[in-house]
């Protein structure tokens, strides 16, 4: 079973050379940091910043450096700064390859859900719906279930979507998944972790053909 930084680590492998990347808030954040040294990638952050690299070390943060959560962030050279106008334009644009959010549910279908918990307080939607609308590669990094053991991969989304039919694939504590037509595709699963305990945990339709290989971390 993976942790965070494990989950960051398997979608640091999706990112390709050349990319542009937009890293939503939680665990996309965590992807910067494990990215292979051989490759050029561009992160993007909706709050106007491109050229993103790892978190700071402690005593090296500037407050004034921020991605879209707030977190203090390094930049690469060459690294860029511009209003959310720009930012958005580029997001509304297509102009970024990939798109890896969190999210609290995905359905078989592709929907995500990732902004709003029912009678719970928030701020807004922020980017979040500009980003699933406008992208067309994305992964989502989320924890397989819930606090209460719930399955956050569902049949249907239960909580207020943020998109429709959008999500590509799905790396969580316990698999990789692919979203095809058909459901939820089971392309790898976690080290220590078998079959028939992620087909508990997930309430969608879960594809397995043929031997399903351990992820490679």
């Amino acid at each position: 079973m993976l942790d965070k930084n494990g989950i960051a680590k398997r979608i640091a492998q999706e990112v390709q050379d050349g990319y542009y990347v937009n890293l939503g808030i939680g665990i996309p954040t965590l992807v910067a940091n494990y990215v292979r040294d051989d490759i050029e990638v561009e992160f993007q952050s909706e709050n106007g910043v491109l050229g993103m690299g790892p978190f700071p070390f402690e005593g090296e943060e500037d407050a004034d450096i921020i991605n879209a959560g707030k977190q203090t962030i390094t930049t690469l050279p060459g690294a860029s700064f511009f209003d959310s106008a720009m930012s958005f334009s580029m997001i509304r644009g297509q102009h970024v390859d990939l798109t890896i959010l969190g999210s609290m549910e995905v359905a078989e279908n592709g929907d995500i859900a990732n902004w709003k918990i029912p009678n719970k307080m928030v701020k807004g939607m922020g980017g979040a719906m500009d980003l699933v609308a406008s992208a067309e590669n994305i992964i989502v990094a989320m924890m397989h279930t819930n606090k209460a053991g719930e399955s956050k991969l569902l049949k249907r989304c239960s909580l207020p979507l943020t998109g429709v039919g959008c999500v590509k694939k799905i790396v969580t504590n316990l698999a990789v998944i692919e979203v095809t037509d058909k459901g939820f595709k089971l392309l790898e699963r976690a080290p220590g972790v078998t079959v028939e305990e992620i087909q508990k945990a997930t309430e969608g339709t879960l594809i397995i053909e043929g031997t399903i290989p351990e992820m490679s971390i």
